[in-house]
């Protein structure tokens, strides 16, 4: 089943809206086939695992599937997968988390039950279940699955107090960056990175090696770049990103600002400017998230602001995945740029707790993957 849970993951940003599932056929207490979900309207996991069987001269009568996700027993973009496990006449299949989808939960694991195969669900749940939380959050929300990205030393500063725009951690780290844009529709950042670093917000190939990439930037997308800002750029500014690709650019601003004459030059330009709302002086991010898959298709969002935004998304409960790249350096400075900034609390009954789902690494650097913890 771990094997299963990497599979799904090289389908990430590409399934959407549905699920990433991975699966491996084991026949002897040996992985025989695998398969994981390619792109949306592409052959399920299970499908794609009994080609790969085909293909290696495998027969899969009597074999075991372990499969991520309970397989689909309904006609969608492709025919049931059960009706293929079962002409495959598999023995048995194990299921990490039964599908969430309350129109279909359980149906699939009854139906191979009811002919016959074996089943046995929960085998490495949690697991099953983090990979698919993008899926549950587009069945029950309007908006885009937020991914946080950001980097910091030991003693979790971002940048020194200067605050210029320096790398604070490896190249290996970038080039999972890379990666990780290829897979996303939209970049966010705020003010001061956008002032200050003047960021090309794009994915960049040639910065991470093929060994990495694992095909990742095939069909290549640019995600949309936006800046959260309440001071439009002037229409004499030069940034990367006007100069280079407009129409990639959305500008978050006030409903003041987009009227703005700057707001109708950047329109001109190729850009969109859309107002938010705000409250007590701070803009209403979740508008925005939900604007982004309703007019733009996006599913998946990054946002590597600064730490004053990166504050406002986990108080506004927007950011569902946080991937820190975490460098073994140390500042020691107290007023360097810190990961988080913008809260004034006496106690730590006041902090907002996420949970470790993953820990990698990227060159010298530490990838923790967080989620926010299950309700």
């Amino acid at each position: 089943m771990a094997q299963a849970v990497g599979l799904a993951l090289n389908g990430r940003g590409r399934t959407a809206p549905n699920p990433c599932v991975g699966a491996v056929l084991v026949k002897d207490d040996r992985v025989v086939a695998r398969g994981w979900h390619t792109a949306f309207g592409a052959p399920h996991a299970e499908r794609e695992c009994l080609a790969d069987a085909k293909r290696r001269g495998v027969d899969p009568a009597g074999t075991t599937l372990f499969v991520t996700l309970e397989p689909c027993n309904h006609q969608g973009q492709t025919p049931p997968c059960t009706e293929a496990l079962i002409e495959a006449r598999l023995a048995r299949v194990v299921v990490g988390t039964l599908d969430p989808n309350p129109d279909v939960t359980g149906g699939g694991v009854e139906f191979l039950r009811s002919r016959g195969i074996a089943v046995e669900v929960g085998v490495l749940e949690e697991r099953c279940r983090d990979l698919i939380d993008d899926f549950v959050l587009w069945k029950n929300q309007t908006r885009t699955y937020n991914l946080l990205k950001m980097a910091s030393t030991l003693d979790g500063k971002i940048a020194a107090r200067g605050g210029r725009p320096e790398a604070v951690s490896s190249p290996e780290s970038l080039a999972c960056v890379h990666v990780l844009r290829s897979q996303v529709d939209a970049i966010l950042v705020g003010s001061n990175t956008f002032y200050g670093d003047n960021p090309r917000l794009n994915c960049r190939p040639e910065l991470a090696p093929e060994s990495l990439a694992q095909g990742a930037f095939e069909d290549l997308r640019q995600p949309k770049a936006v800046v959260v800002t309440s001071r439009l750029p002037k229409p004499v500014a030069n940034y990367n990103l006007l100069r280079d690709d407009p129409e990639r650019v959305i500008f978050w601003t006030t409903a003041a600002s987009a009227e703005t004459p700057d707001a109708w030059f950047l329109r001109d330009r190729g850009c969109q400017v859309w107002s938010l709302p705000d409250k007590d002086g701070r803009f209403e991010l979740e508008p925005g998230f939900t604007r982004l898959r309703q007019d733009c298709g996006c599913h998946l969002t990054m946002c590597e602001g600064g730490g004053t935004l990166a504050m406002t998304l986990v108080e506004e409960g927007l950011v569902d995945e946080f991937q820190l790249f975490l460098a073994p350096r140390i500042l020691g400075d107290g007023q360097a740029k810190s990961l988080f900034s913008g809260r004034n609390i006496r106690s730590l009954t006041e902090a907002i707790d996420y949970r470790v789902v993953d820990l990698g690494r990227c060159g010298p650097d530490v990838l923790i993957t967080l989620k926010p913890r299950r309700v």
